[in-house]
């Protein structure tokens, strides 16, 4: 049995264009893509899911694979895959922010540690919520859902369908869902530590020879405290809520590709 050049190129074709796409999600999306991950681990990984599931997918352009046309393929699956994975950053970025607000309104805001996800330096309740909302993400098996709405794309947003307008408005929108949620998961603790502001503030016209900075701040630390308290054990009632609304918005990513 004879293979052609042709053949060839179509069976490296049906592997190759999917590794672009699914090695950009990896490298970008939150957990897989931490940096404490090496790279050619995800690379693998990656690899390993493409020959798996490359009999499920459909089949690829014919177009050879050392042609222009073939770069601009696999620069526009990585591009995919780059807004892909920027769509489940920003579910958990929802939280960071979050541990963030909190922290700069209980006096923590000084208390940061590095955050190897986005290489940067985070408040400490910020990251404590990053490492929360992963585990549940974990738990809910969220990873093995994304990868199946990943593989799905490839035949609801084919290779070669390009970027439509649509589908970059809708990225962009998802930025004011990502403070408009992170501020609502924070409004119970941003509001019980004004309270507790205007109430020393009382205290201190009423009583000026009082302390109220020595009273105040352990009193704002234990109020603050409380309030994560609260917070945390309203995130799991929220997160699901969260998640479903994450994965609407990938479906019609990939939609808005079509």
């Amino acid at each position: 049995m004879a293979i052609t050049f042709a053949d060839l190129s179509s069976i490296l074709g049906q592997l190759w264009w999917p590794f672009f796409r699914i090695g950009a999600v990896f490298i970008s999306m939150p957990f897989f893509g931490d940096s404490l991950i090496p790279v050619w681990v995800r690379s693998l990984l990656a690899l390993s899911i493409v020959v798996i599931t490359a009999p499920l997918m459909p089949s690829m352009p014919a177009v050879d694979l050392f042609s222009l046309t073939s770069l601009f393929l696999a620069f526009e699956q990585a591009i995919w895959g780059i807004m892909f994975g920027l769509i489940l950053h920003l579910l958990f970025n929802i939280f960071t922010m979050l541990g963030q607000i909190v922290s700069l309104q209980m006096g923590l805001g000084m208390a940061m540690m590095n955050d190897p996800v986005n290489g940067l330096s985070v408040a400490i309740l910020g990251r404590i919520f990053l490492l929360f909302s992963t585990l549940l993400f974990l738990a809910l098996e969220g990873h093995l859902l994304v990868l199946d709405i990943l593989i799905q794309s490839f035949v609801v947003w084919p290779v070669g369908s390009g970027i439509s307008a649509l589908s970059l408005q809708g990225i962009v929108n998802l930025f004011a869902w990502m403070f408009a949620s992170s501020l609502a998961l924070a409004l119970p603790a941003i509001v019980s530590m004004l309270l507790a502001n205007i109430s020393f503030g009382v205290m201190n016209r009423a009583a000026p020879a009082l302390n109220v900075y020595a009273l105040g701040f352990p009193m704002t630390m234990l109020l603050g405290l409380f309030s994560v308290l609260i917070s945390v054990s309203g995130v799991p009632s929220r997160y699901t809520a969260l998640v479903h609304d994450t994965l609407r918005y990938l479906n019609n990513f990939m939609l808005g590709g079509v």
